[in-house]
C-alpha cells in the first residue's frame, strides 16, 4: 500500500467547512486534513469613499458633531465681509476701482 499525499489550498468558511480550489486526485475514502493558514494577500488600496467613511466613523464614536449649517454660513459671510473690506481698501490705495479678474475658461 503506497501513501499518497495532495497538497490541495482552499477556503475555512465561518462555519467550519472547508472550500478546496480544486478536486482531489485521491481514491475516495477516509482522509486526514491538516490546515495551515496562508499568508495574508496584500490589503488593496482604499478609495477615497472608504477613507471619508472610516474618518466619519471614527468622529462619530469621538462623539464630533461637526459644525453646524449656521456656524459654516456665518464664516463664509465673514470671509466675504473681509474680502469686501480688502478690496475697499485697495481701491483706496490704488486711486480707483480694481480691473475685473480675467476669468479661465
Amino acid at each position: 500500500m503506497s501513501l499518497t499525499e495532495t497538497v490541495i489550498e482552499g477556503t475555512l468558511k465561518p462555519d467550519g467547512t472547508l472550500e478546496l480550489d480544486q478536486k482531489p486526485n485521491l481514491s475516495p475514502g477516509r482522509v486526514q486534513v491538516i490546515v495551515q493558514p496562508l499568508s495574508k494577500p496584500a490589503p488593496t488600496k482604499r478609495g477615497l469613499v472608504e477613507v471619508m467613511d472610516d474618518i466619519r466613523a471614527s468622529q462619530r464614536a469621538r462623539g464630533y458633531q461637526g459644525r453646524t449649517l449656521e456656524a459654516t454660513q456665518a464664516e463664509e459671510k465673514a470671509r466675504q465681509e473681509e474680502d469686501a473690506e480688502y478690496d475697499h481698501r485697495c481701491e483706496q490705495l490704488w486711486g480707483g476701482p480694481l480691473p475685473p479678474v480675467a476669468k479661465e475658461v
